[in-house]
């Protein structure tokens, strides 16, 4: 996650699932209203602003590896919250420990969940709540058959974890395993231009990097005319856990 830059304001202009996946996360949490509140890849400070809606209350810090995403969240939140570029690979950069964690669509774009566990652990108090969303086992079946037929291999940049390996990395890493679960949710955009934008933001960051900027408007539309369907088949990865 670290190593790849986003467009944000492109980002923020779409009709993004991650908005409803944000408030089945808040609707998940337990929160009495005045905790200090971990948003683990922040983004564009969405979620985080959707928090500070339900509890004014709550001292928010958001963590991204995107130096634009961090950006965005700033001019949203304002000093309604404590904001890093970081790195969740690395000890993270946080002087108090938190009561709480929440991440959306984050976790998959970093391989290593043990580390991954294994930080975020570490800034939680005891009886902390872990709650978040990310791609799980299965997501993009139809964009990784794309891009197998038009690159001769699947996607990369991001690892859909299952749920018998999450809730051992999470057991690992010290926590007590409430629920972790697989939720289908396909998105279907009919009109190709939108598609193909929300292909280049979302979905094939990581191929267009490898790719000079005149190549990127060609590669995009290629795979999105070897989709089976125009269907950006999401399966999200539910976790909801307790620091021991």
């Amino acid at each position: 996650m670290a190593t790849r830059e986003w467009d944000a304001a492109t980002y923020d202009s779409l009709p993004l699932p991650h908005v409803a996946w944000g408030q089945r996360v808040l609707d998940r949490m337990r929160l009495s209203g005045d905790e200090r509140v971990l948003d683990a890849g922040c983004g564009t400070g969405r979620d985080g602003e959707a928090l500070l809606a339900r509890w004014p209350e709550v001292r928010l810090v958001g963590i991204d590896g995107s130096e634009q995403m961090i950006t965005q969240a700033r001019a949203r939140l304002g000093d309604r919250a404590e904001l890093h570029v970081a790195d969740l690979t690395e000890p993270l950069p946080l002087a108090e420990r938190v009561d709480a964690v929440m991440s959306v669509a984050a976790f998959h774009w970093i391989t290593d969940h043990e580390l991954l566990f294994a930080n975020l652990a570490a800034v939680m108090r005891p009886g902390a709540r872990l709650t978040s969303d990310c791609g799980g086992q299965g997501q993009l079946a139809v964009l990784t058959a794309a891009l197998v037929e038009v690159t001769g291999e699947g996607k990369h940049g991001t690892s859909f974890k299952g749920v018998d390996e999450t809730r051992a990395s999470l057991e690992r890493a010290g926590f007590d395993v409430e629920g972790v679960r697989l939720r289908p949710d396909p998105l279907r955009l009919e009109d190709p231009e939108l598609l193909e934008t929300y292909l280049a933001t979302v979905n094939l960051g990581s191929h267009l990097a490898t790719l000079p900027p005149e190549e990127h408007r060609p590669f995009v539309r290629t795979v999105r005319e070897a989709m089976a369907e125009p269907v950006i088949d999401y399966v999200r990865l539910e976790i909801d856990a307790v620091r021991r």
